[in-house]
Protein backbone atom coordinates (compact mmCIF):
# COMPACT_ATOMS: atom_id res chain seq x y z
CA UNK A 1 0.00 0.00 0.00
CA UNK A 2 2.99 2.33 0.25
CA UNK A 3 2.74 2.98 -3.48
CA UNK A 4 -0.91 4.00 -3.08
CA UNK A 5 0.02 6.38 -0.24
CA UNK A 6 2.80 7.90 -2.32
CA UNK A 7 0.55 8.37 -5.37
CA UNK A 8 -2.23 10.02 -3.36
CA UNK A 9 0.28 12.31 -1.65
CA UNK A 10 1.75 13.37 -5.01
CA UNK A 11 -1.69 14.20 -6.45
CA UNK A 12 -2.63 16.21 -3.35
CA UNK A 13 0.69 18.07 -3.34
CA UNK A 14 0.37 18.85 -7.04
CA UNK A 15 -3.06 20.42 -6.63
CA UNK A 16 -1.95 22.21 -3.48
CA UNK A 17 0.90 23.84 -5.41
CA UNK A 18 -1.52 24.85 -8.18
CA UNK A 19 -3.99 26.50 -5.81
CA UNK A 20 -1.22 27.97 -3.67
CA UNK A 21 0.06 29.82 -6.75
CA UNK A 22 -3.47 31.12 -7.42
CA UNK A 23 -4.29 31.89 -3.78
CA UNK A 24 -1.11 32.56 -1.77
CA UNK A 25 -0.87 31.23 1.77
CA UNK A 26 -3.39 32.75 4.12
CA UNK A 27 -6.74 31.81 5.60
CA UNK A 28 -10.05 33.12 4.30
CA UNK A 29 -13.07 32.55 6.56
CA UNK A 30 -10.84 30.43 8.76
CA UNK A 31 -10.14 28.07 5.86
CA UNK A 32 -6.94 27.09 4.05
CA UNK A 33 -8.60 26.70 0.66
CA UNK A 34 -5.41 25.43 -0.96
CA UNK A 35 -5.61 22.18 1.00
CA UNK A 36 -9.39 21.87 0.87
CA UNK A 37 -9.35 22.29 -2.92
CA UNK A 38 -6.42 19.87 -3.14
CA UNK A 39 -8.68 17.17 -1.66
CA UNK A 40 -11.59 18.18 -3.92
CA UNK A 41 -9.43 17.97 -7.04
CA UNK A 42 -7.98 14.66 -5.87
CA UNK A 43 -11.54 13.33 -6.23
CA UNK A 44 -12.02 15.04 -9.60
CA UNK A 45 -8.72 13.60 -10.88
CA UNK A 46 -9.73 10.11 -9.83
CA UNK A 47 -13.18 10.37 -11.42
CA UNK A 48 -11.75 11.69 -14.69
CA UNK A 49 -9.31 8.77 -14.83
CA UNK A 50 -12.10 6.28 -14.05
CA UNK A 51 -14.70 7.82 -16.36
CA UNK A 52 -14.12 5.36 -19.26
CA UNK A 53 -14.46 2.52 -16.75
CA UNK A 54 -17.62 4.16 -15.42
CA UNK A 55 -19.16 4.20 -18.91
CA UNK A 56 -18.32 0.51 -19.34
CA UNK A 57 -19.92 -0.14 -15.96
CA UNK A 58 -23.17 1.50 -17.07
CA UNK A 59 -23.21 -0.42 -20.34
CA UNK A 60 -22.61 -3.65 -18.42
CA UNK A 61 -25.47 -2.84 -16.04
CA UNK A 62 -27.81 -2.13 -18.95
CA UNK A 63 -26.77 -5.41 -20.62
CA UNK A 64 -27.45 -7.27 -17.36
CA UNK A 65 -30.88 -5.64 -17.13
CA UNK A 66 -31.67 -6.53 -20.75
CA UNK A 67 -31.05 -10.26 -20.20
CA UNK A 68 -33.13 -10.46 -17.02
CA UNK A 69 -36.12 -12.07 -18.83
CA UNK A 70 -33.83 -14.82 -20.14
CA UNK A 71 -32.35 -15.23 -16.66
CA UNK A 72 -35.81 -15.77 -15.19
CA UNK A 73 -36.62 -18.32 -17.86
CA UNK A 74 -33.48 -20.28 -16.96
CA UNK A 75 -34.32 -20.06 -13.26
CA UNK A 76 -37.79 -21.45 -13.89
CA UNK A 77 -36.53 -24.12 -16.26
CA UNK A 78 -33.74 -25.39 -13.98
CA UNK A 79 -35.38 -24.83 -10.62
CA UNK A 80 -33.78 -27.16 -8.10
CA UNK A 81 -30.80 -27.98 -10.36
CA UNK A 82 -28.26 -25.43 -9.21
CA UNK A 83 -25.28 -26.85 -11.09
CA UNK A 84 -27.06 -26.86 -14.44
CA UNK A 85 -28.43 -23.37 -13.77
CA UNK A 86 -24.94 -22.00 -13.16
CA UNK A 87 -23.65 -23.55 -16.39
CA UNK A 88 -26.56 -22.12 -18.39
CA UNK A 89 -26.12 -18.68 -16.82
CA UNK A 90 -22.41 -18.62 -17.69
CA UNK A 91 -23.28 -19.71 -21.21
CA UNK A 92 -25.81 -16.87 -21.43
CA UNK A 93 -23.15 -14.38 -20.27
CA UNK A 94 -20.81 -15.58 -23.00
CA UNK A 95 -23.46 -15.44 -25.73
CA UNK A 96 -24.58 -11.93 -24.74
CA UNK A 97 -20.99 -10.79 -24.01
CA UNK A 98 -21.90 -9.63 -20.51
CA UNK A 99 -19.40 -9.32 -17.66
CA UNK A 100 -21.23 -9.10 -14.31
CA UNK A 101 -18.04 -8.06 -12.48
CA UNK A 102 -17.72 -4.91 -14.60
CA UNK A 103 -20.61 -3.35 -12.68
CA UNK A 104 -18.54 -3.29 -9.46
CA UNK A 105 -15.14 -2.40 -10.95
CA UNK A 106 -15.23 1.42 -10.44
CA UNK A 107 -16.22 0.97 -6.80
CA UNK A 108 -13.38 -1.51 -6.21
CA UNK A 109 -10.89 0.88 -7.82
CA UNK A 110 -11.99 3.74 -5.55
CA UNK A 111 -11.62 1.76 -2.32
CA UNK A 112 -7.76 1.80 -2.30
CA UNK A 113 -7.81 5.57 -2.92
CA UNK A 114 -10.20 6.12 -0.03
CA UNK A 115 -8.13 3.94 2.31
CA UNK A 116 -4.94 5.64 1.13
CA UNK A 117 -6.29 9.13 1.80
CA UNK A 118 -7.50 8.01 5.23
CA UNK A 119 -4.01 6.74 6.04
CA UNK A 120 -2.26 9.88 4.77
CA UNK A 121 -4.50 12.23 6.78
CA UNK A 122 -4.08 10.14 9.92
CA UNK A 123 -0.35 10.28 9.35
CA UNK A 124 -0.48 14.10 9.42
CA UNK A 125 -0.06 14.90 13.10
CA UNK A 126 2.33 16.99 15.13
CA UNK A 127 5.33 15.55 16.92
CA UNK A 128 6.49 13.33 14.06
CA UNK A 129 10.17 12.82 13.30
CA UNK A 130 11.76 14.41 10.25
CA UNK A 131 11.98 11.02 8.58
CA UNK A 132 8.25 10.35 9.16
CA UNK A 133 7.34 13.79 7.82
CA UNK A 134 9.19 13.14 4.59
CA UNK A 135 7.50 9.82 3.90
CA UNK A 136 5.41 9.50 0.69
CA UNK A 137 7.18 12.44 -0.97
CA UNK A 138 6.30 15.19 1.51
CA UNK A 139 8.68 17.95 2.56
CA UNK A 140 8.82 19.12 6.16
CA UNK A 141 7.20 22.47 5.25
CA UNK A 142 4.37 20.80 3.33
CA UNK A 143 3.77 18.38 6.19
CA UNK A 144 3.50 21.12 8.81
CA UNK A 145 1.32 23.24 6.51
CA UNK A 146 -1.11 20.33 6.03
CA UNK A 147 -1.24 19.63 9.77
CA UNK A 148 -2.22 23.26 10.36
CA UNK A 149 -4.73 23.40 7.43
CA UNK A 150 -8.29 24.19 8.54
CA UNK A 151 -11.87 24.33 7.32
CA UNK A 152 -13.77 27.06 9.17
CA UNK A 153 -11.23 26.88 12.02
CA UNK A 154 -11.48 23.08 12.26
CA UNK A 155 -8.26 21.21 11.27
CA UNK A 156 -8.79 18.85 8.33
CA UNK A 157 -6.82 16.18 10.22
CA UNK A 158 -9.19 16.34 13.22
CA UNK A 159 -12.29 14.20 13.64
CA UNK A 160 -15.51 14.37 15.65
CA UNK A 161 -14.16 11.81 18.12
CA UNK A 162 -10.82 13.56 18.64
CA UNK A 163 -9.88 13.73 22.30
CA UNK A 164 -9.10 16.95 24.13
CA UNK A 165 -5.38 16.06 24.24
CA UNK A 166 -5.28 15.52 20.46
CA UNK A 167 -7.02 18.85 19.82
CA UNK A 168 -4.66 20.65 22.16
CA UNK A 169 -1.66 19.40 20.16
CA UNK A 170 -2.99 21.02 17.00
CA UNK A 171 -4.40 24.04 18.84
CA UNK A 172 -7.98 23.36 17.77
CA UNK A 173 -11.29 24.26 19.37
CA UNK A 174 -13.40 21.25 20.33
CA UNK A 175 -16.60 23.17 19.53
CA UNK A 176 -15.41 24.19 16.05
CA UNK A 177 -14.31 20.64 15.23
CA UNK A 178 -17.57 19.07 16.37
CA UNK A 179 -19.78 21.62 14.58
CA UNK A 180 -17.88 21.38 11.28
CA UNK A 181 -17.62 17.58 11.48
CA UNK A 182 -21.33 17.21 12.32
CA UNK A 183 -22.35 19.42 9.36
CA UNK A 184 -20.10 17.46 6.99
CA UNK A 185 -21.40 14.12 8.29
CA UNK A 186 -24.97 15.33 7.70
CA UNK A 187 -23.99 16.26 4.13
CA UNK A 188 -22.30 12.89 3.70
CA UNK A 189 -25.40 11.00 4.86
CA UNK A 190 -27.84 13.04 2.76
CA UNK A 191 -25.77 12.86 -0.44
CA UNK A 192 -25.21 9.12 0.04
CA UNK A 193 -28.98 8.65 0.41
CA UNK A 194 -29.66 10.85 -2.63
CA UNK A 195 -27.34 8.86 -4.88
CA UNK A 196 -29.20 5.62 -4.06
CA UNK A 197 -32.63 7.28 -4.20
CA UNK A 198 -31.87 8.78 -7.61
CA UNK A 199 -31.26 5.34 -9.11
CA UNK A 200 -34.22 3.60 -7.47
CA UNK A 201 -36.56 6.45 -8.39
CA UNK A 202 -35.64 5.95 -12.04
CA UNK A 203 -35.80 2.14 -12.15
CA UNK A 204 -38.47 1.57 -9.46
CA UNK A 205 -38.63 -1.06 -6.72
CA UNK A 206 -37.81 -4.56 -7.91
CA UNK A 207 -40.68 -7.04 -7.58
CA UNK A 208 -38.28 -9.79 -6.45
CA UNK A 209 -38.16 -9.79 -2.61
CA UNK A 210 -34.41 -10.46 -2.45
CA UNK A 211 -33.57 -7.73 -4.94
CA UNK A 212 -35.86 -5.31 -3.13
CA UNK A 213 -34.10 -6.12 0.14
CA UNK A 214 -30.78 -5.24 -1.50
CA UNK A 215 -32.28 -1.97 -2.76
CA UNK A 216 -33.47 -1.11 0.75
CA UNK A 217 -30.04 -1.87 2.17
CA UNK A 218 -28.41 0.40 -0.39
CA UNK A 219 -30.95 3.14 0.31
CA UNK A 220 -30.94 3.02 4.12
CA UNK A 221 -28.09 0.76 5.23
CA UNK A 222 -25.21 2.59 3.58
CA UNK A 223 -26.28 6.05 4.87
CA UNK A 224 -26.51 4.53 8.35
CA UNK A 225 -22.98 3.17 7.91
CA UNK A 226 -21.73 6.66 7.01
CA UNK A 227 -23.39 8.01 10.17
CA UNK A 228 -21.48 5.59 12.40
CA UNK A 229 -18.19 5.75 10.50
CA UNK A 230 -18.28 9.56 10.19
CA UNK A 231 -17.56 9.68 13.93
CA UNK A 232 -14.02 8.38 13.27
CA UNK A 233 -13.24 9.92 9.86
CA UNK A 234 -10.95 12.96 9.70
CA UNK A 235 -12.62 16.07 8.30
CA UNK A 236 -10.47 15.82 5.16
CA UNK A 237 -11.84 12.31 4.44
CA UNK A 238 -15.42 13.53 4.86
CA UNK A 239 -14.67 16.34 2.38
CA UNK A 240 -13.50 13.65 -0.03
CA UNK A 241 -16.68 11.58 0.51
CA UNK A 242 -19.09 14.51 0.06
CA UNK A 243 -17.29 15.64 -3.10
CA UNK A 244 -17.37 12.10 -4.47
CA UNK A 245 -21.11 11.85 -3.80
CA UNK A 246 -21.76 15.18 -5.54
CA UNK A 247 -19.88 14.00 -8.65
CA UNK A 248 -21.72 10.65 -8.53
CA UNK A 249 -25.08 12.46 -8.49
CA UNK A 250 -24.08 14.47 -11.57
CA UNK A 251 -22.77 11.40 -13.40
CA UNK A 252 -25.86 9.33 -12.62
CA UNK A 253 -28.13 12.12 -13.81
CA UNK A 254 -26.25 12.20 -17.11
CA UNK A 255 -26.19 8.40 -17.43
CA UNK A 256 -29.90 7.93 -16.66
CA UNK A 257 -30.76 10.34 -19.47
CA UNK A 258 -28.05 9.18 -21.89
CA UNK A 259 -28.49 5.45 -21.22
CA UNK A 260 -32.00 4.95 -19.77
CA UNK A 261 -32.84 1.51 -18.34
CA UNK A 262 -34.35 -0.89 -20.91
CA UNK A 263 -38.10 -1.50 -20.79
CA UNK A 264 -37.52 -5.05 -19.58
CA UNK A 265 -35.67 -3.69 -16.55
CA UNK A 266 -38.74 -1.82 -15.30
CA UNK A 267 -41.36 -4.36 -16.37
CA UNK A 268 -41.35 -6.11 -12.98
CA UNK A 269 -40.89 -3.02 -10.84
CA UNK A 270 -43.21 -0.68 -9.00
CA UNK A 271 -42.83 3.10 -8.70
CA UNK A 272 -40.51 4.46 -6.05
CA UNK A 273 -42.17 5.73 -2.90
CA UNK A 274 -40.37 7.10 0.13
CA UNK A 275 -40.44 4.75 3.07
CA UNK A 276 -39.45 1.65 1.12
CA UNK A 277 -42.93 0.71 -0.14
CA UNK A 278 -44.07 0.56 -3.71
CA UNK A 279 -46.77 2.93 -4.85
CA UNK A 280 -49.81 1.56 -6.63
CA UNK A 281 -49.99 1.97 -10.35
CA UNK A 282 -53.15 2.80 -12.24
CA UNK A 283 -53.56 -0.83 -13.21
CA UNK A 284 -53.23 -2.09 -9.65
CA UNK A 285 -55.49 0.53 -8.08
CA UNK A 286 -58.93 -0.83 -7.11
CA UNK A 287 -62.02 1.21 -6.23
CA UNK A 288 -63.54 0.79 -2.81
CA UNK A 289 -66.80 1.72 -1.06
CA UNK A 290 -69.46 3.30 -3.32
CA UNK A 291 -66.92 3.42 -6.14
CA UNK A 292 -66.76 -0.38 -6.08
CA UNK A 293 -70.59 -0.65 -6.35
CA UNK A 294 -70.74 1.72 -9.33
CA UNK A 295 -67.85 -0.10 -10.95
CA UNK A 296 -69.62 -3.46 -10.47
CA UNK A 297 -72.88 -2.11 -11.88
CA UNK A 298 -71.06 -0.72 -14.91
CA UNK A 299 -69.37 -4.07 -15.54
CA UNK A 300 -72.70 -5.94 -15.26
CA UNK A 301 -74.34 -3.53 -17.70
CA UNK A 302 -71.51 -4.01 -20.17
CA UNK A 303 -71.83 -7.80 -19.87
CA UNK A 304 -75.60 -7.67 -20.47
CA UNK A 305 -75.17 -5.48 -23.54
CA UNK A 306 -72.65 -7.98 -24.87
CA UNK A 307 -75.25 -10.77 -24.45
CA UNK A 308 -78.01 -8.74 -26.12
CA UNK A 309 -79.89 -7.95 -22.89
CA UNK A 310 -81.08 -4.59 -21.71
CA UNK A 311 -78.69 -2.99 -19.25
CA UNK A 312 -79.64 -2.74 -15.62
CA UNK A 313 -79.12 0.58 -13.89
CA UNK A 314 -78.37 0.64 -10.20
CA UNK A 315 -77.64 3.51 -7.90
CA UNK A 316 -75.48 2.14 -5.12
CA UNK A 317 -77.43 -1.14 -4.67
CA UNK A 318 -78.07 -4.28 -6.69
CA UNK A 319 -81.22 -4.19 -8.77
CA UNK A 320 -82.09 -7.88 -8.27
CA UNK A 321 -83.33 -8.63 -4.81
CA UNK A 322 -81.33 -5.80 -3.22
CA UNK A 323 -82.82 -3.30 -0.79
CA UNK A 324 -83.68 0.05 -2.31
CA UNK A 325 -84.82 3.04 -0.18
CA UNK A 326 -85.46 0.79 2.78
CA UNK A 327 -87.96 -1.57 1.07
CA UNK A 328 -87.33 -4.81 -0.74
CA UNK A 329 -87.85 -4.93 -4.47
CA UNK A 330 -90.45 -7.38 -5.78
CA UNK A 331 -87.70 -9.70 -6.95
CA UNK A 332 -88.01 -8.70 -10.58
CA UNK A 333 -85.17 -6.96 -12.29
CA UNK A 334 -85.57 -3.25 -12.78
CA UNK A 335 -85.49 -2.21 -16.40
CA UNK A 336 -85.42 1.53 -15.93
CA UNK A 337 -84.85 4.24 -13.37
CA UNK A 338 -87.36 4.42 -10.53
CA UNK A 339 -89.35 7.54 -9.88
CA UNK A 340 -88.73 7.64 -6.11
CA UNK A 341 -85.54 5.60 -5.92
CA UNK A 342 -87.46 2.22 -5.83
CA UNK A 343 -87.49 -0.15 -8.78
CA UNK A 344 -90.69 -0.42 -10.84
CA UNK A 345 -91.80 -2.13 -13.99
CA UNK A 346 -91.77 -0.16 -17.23
CA UNK A 347 -95.27 0.73 -18.62
CA UNK A 348 -96.54 -1.41 -21.42
CA UNK A 349 -96.82 0.05 -24.93
CA UNK A 350 -100.00 2.11 -25.38
CA UNK A 351 -100.55 2.71 -21.66
CA UNK A 352 -101.82 6.09 -20.47
CA UNK A 353 -99.30 8.23 -18.68
CA UNK A 354 -99.54 8.42 -14.91
CA UNK A 355 -100.85 11.66 -13.49
CA UNK A 356 -98.44 12.68 -10.69
CA UNK A 357 -101.03 15.13 -9.22
CA UNK A 358 -103.39 12.40 -8.12
CA UNK A 359 -103.01 11.34 -4.52
CA UNK A 360 -102.12 7.89 -3.31
CA UNK A 361 -100.08 5.35 -5.14
CA UNK A 362 -100.13 5.69 -8.90
CA UNK A 363 -101.74 2.74 -10.62
CA UNK A 364 -100.14 1.25 -13.62
CA UNK A 365 -102.25 1.14 -16.77
CA UNK A 366 -102.31 -2.33 -18.22
CA UNK A 367 -103.59 -1.17 -21.64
Amino acid sequence: MAGIYWLISKVMLFWHSVWDSIMPDGRVLGTNWQWVLAIVFLVITLRVVLFPVFVKQIKSQRAMQAIQPKMKELQEKHKGDRETLQKEVMKLYQEEKVNPLMGCLPMFLQIPVFIGLLHVLRHLRPGMSDHSMELYGWSKEQFLSAVDARLFDAPIVAKFSSSTVELMRIEASSTAVKVVAACLVALMISTTYMTQRQMIKKTGWNSDPQQRMIQKFMLYGIPFFTLTSGWYFPIGVIIYWVTNNAITLAQQYWVLHKYPPPASATANTTPFKAGGTAGKTAVDAKPSGLGALFSRARDEAAAQRANGKAPTKATGAKATGAKATGTKATGAKATGPAANGTPSRAPKPGAKPINPKKGGAAKRQSG
